[in-house]
């Protein structure tokens, strides 16, 4: 199972879509391109709106890739704000500080390079949004040093719990399997953690949004 939603609804949206910014436009035939994954665009709009609304000061993302939503995110942030993002590819690092400096957004931007495990705990614990889209079998080591990272009233956002459908699957592929197992227990977690309002949402690929009380 490749998709969790209708593929005639798929077709549909991206029907409606207006006109893509260049830039989003490039990057997103690139990652195509080079099988690079980055966020579902209709995911990236509802993030975007949740900028808008909240108005975040201090906005934290896990898993840069080539920089996609970490721009998206920026372009929609208050003077002043700034989003931090950590991401572990050589490769993807780059490319992302290119397409960061083509945005004309890299002063609204702080790229940190390495393992996010190792590099959370010696963040600030008062971001208002943060963004986990990285590595699935650390999804709930990643949940776990997040949850102590946001302020109260902040929003955790987590991608892919729906995880390409699989989660629903009596047979699921090999290399998918521990992934897969992951985000099936985060999914029961979250729901019941009692220090957040959490939800999951069937956007793009499923996003957890998770309000901290």
């Amino acid at each position: 199972m490749s998709e969790i939603i209708d593929d005639r609804i798929t077709h549909y949206l991206n029907s409606l879509r207006g006109e893509v910014d260049p830039l989003m436009a490039e990057m997103e035939s690139f990652a195509k391109e080079r099988k690079i994954p980055i966020l579902e665009w209709q995911t990236a709009d509802f993030i975007e709106q949740l900028i808008l609304i909240n108005k975040p000061k201090k906005v934290l993302e896990v898993g840069t890739a080539i920089g996609y939503t970490t721009i998206r995110i920026a372009k929609m942030l208050q003077p002043g704000a700034s989003i931090e993002t950590i991401e572990l590819s050589k490769d993807n690092i780059p490319l992302a500080r290119e397409n960061f400096i083509k945005a004309g957004l890299e002063e609204k931007i702080a790229l940190h390079e390495g393992n996010a495990l190792s590099i959370i705990p010696d963040l600030s614990k008062d971001y208002d949004i943060i963004f986990l889209d990285a590595d699935k079998e650390d999804y709930m080591e990643y949940y776990n040093q997040l949850a102590d990272k946001l302020r109260v009233g902040g929003i955790l956002l987590i991608d892919n719990l729906l995880w390409h459908g699989y989660v629903v699957e009596q047979e699921v592929k090999e290399n998918y399997k521990a992934s897969t197992r992951v985000v099936m227990e985060l999914n029961k977690i979250i729901l019941r953690d009692e220090r957040f309002k959490s939800t999951i949402l069937t956007i793009g690929d499923g996003l957890g949004m998770c309000i901290k009380l």
